[in-house]
């Protein structure tokens, strides 16, 4: 039999000393009360050369231009995310498979154009595309329609005629561009995609939930995801106005090709929801209106959280074949939209 002697009074286990020094550790880590008041107290010691900074004429053109690009475009985000998590959750896939035509050729475009109707950003349309290929739709029609959700849906088009109102040509030009776009990368699908590197997934994101669990955490995810880059894109936006030289933006702006390539490259670097992308394009004045139009076409299909996701819902294999066709077709397709339409 075997028995257990407990430490002497006055003495610690092992256990007891582990707990003391995790404890110990634990209390030395920087909580966020005692982070705030260091940065307020940090503040106060170089408040002198902070507020120098702040009064400078570059810091408040910055300041300016980031103000305004995220009162602009908020208003539109939140409408979207909300509008996009009604549908993902509220409308059964089933529904698209009834309204879809059974041949592939005829589904592309009718797909497409439900993008038009079906408002949702590229957080939503990826996961209904999911959606819709697991339930039985030709995945030739659901690509189309997550190309063309986030890009002509009414919030998104409503978006870019306040963001240039002295341009509606352009609302135009991103309807037909962005639906020119999803249609041929649809149909280059059904004719040269490989069925074995579309590997859809297998539950709806929305499965096993209630509908109003699942539309307020949809909700919760879509704001903090695209509230989160289009904070990055205005930031991005008002650094270039502010700080870039702009002698190095006529430069780039001077070339049309590279106009075009600059802004599209940017639009998949800045991952900018589509709610919002619009009122970015509006504050690159230097850059032609073609430029623009690339840089609002390529950012709902192509760009770096769009590619994340797209290799976690469909693979990695469709996902590095997938976007760079896209890419290259959205540029195509912008600079000959913006050549007859802008």
């Amino acid at each position: 039999m075997t028995t257990t002697t407990s430490p002497p009074n006055g003495t610690e286990g092992p256990e007891d000393g582990r707990e003391d020094r995790t404890h110990d550790e634990a209390s030395r880590h920087l909580t966020s009360p005692l982070l705030l008041t260091l940065v307020l107290l940090t503040a106060v010691m170089f408040q002198d050369p902070v507020r120098r900074a702040l009064a400078a004429p570059v810091t408040q053109s910055w300041m300016t231009v980031f103000v305004a690009v995220v009162l602009q475009a908020l208003p539109f985000l939140v409408l979207g995310v909300l509008l996009s998590a009604a549908i993902a959750v509220f409308v059964p896939p089933s529904f698209f498979v009834r309204a879809l035509p059974k041949r592939p050729a005829l589904a592309v475009p009718v797909a497409g154009a439900a993008g038009a109707v079906l408002p949702g950003c590229e957080c939503a349309s990826v996961p209904v595309a999911g959606a819709l290929v697991r339930r039985g739709v030709t995945p030739a029609a659901a690509l189309a329609f997550l190309l063309s959700a986030p890009a002509i849906n009414p919030v998104v088009l409503t978006a870019t005629a306040v963001a240039f109102p002295a341009a509606p040509e352009m609302v135009l030009a991103r309807f037909v561009a962005s639906l020119l776009v999803a249609c041929a990368m649809g149909w280059l699908w059904q004719r040269l995609g490989r069925t074995d590197l579309l590997r859809p997934p297998a539950r709806s994101s929305y499965d096993g939930q209630g509908g109003g669990a699942a539309f307020w955490g949809s909700v919760r995810h879509d704001v903090m995801h695209a509230g989160g880059f289009l904070v990055v894109g205005a930031v991005a936006a008002a650094t270039l106005k502010a700080v870039v030289p702009a002698e190095w933006l006529r430069a780039a702006a001077g070339s049309p090709v590279l106009s075009v390539l600059v802004l599209a490259v940017l639009a998949v670097l800045l991952s900018i929801c589509s709610e919002a992308d619009a009122f970015v394009a509006a504050s690159l004045t230097p850059f032609s209106p073609t430029a623009r139009l690339a840089f609002l076409v390529v950012g709902p299909m192509v760009d770096l959280k769009l590619f994340a996701l797209q290799a976690g819902t469909f693979g990695r294999a469709f996902a590095l074949r997938f976007a760079p066709a896209t890419f290259a077709l959205a540029v195509a397709v912008s600079a000959l939209t913006g050549a007859v339409l802008l």
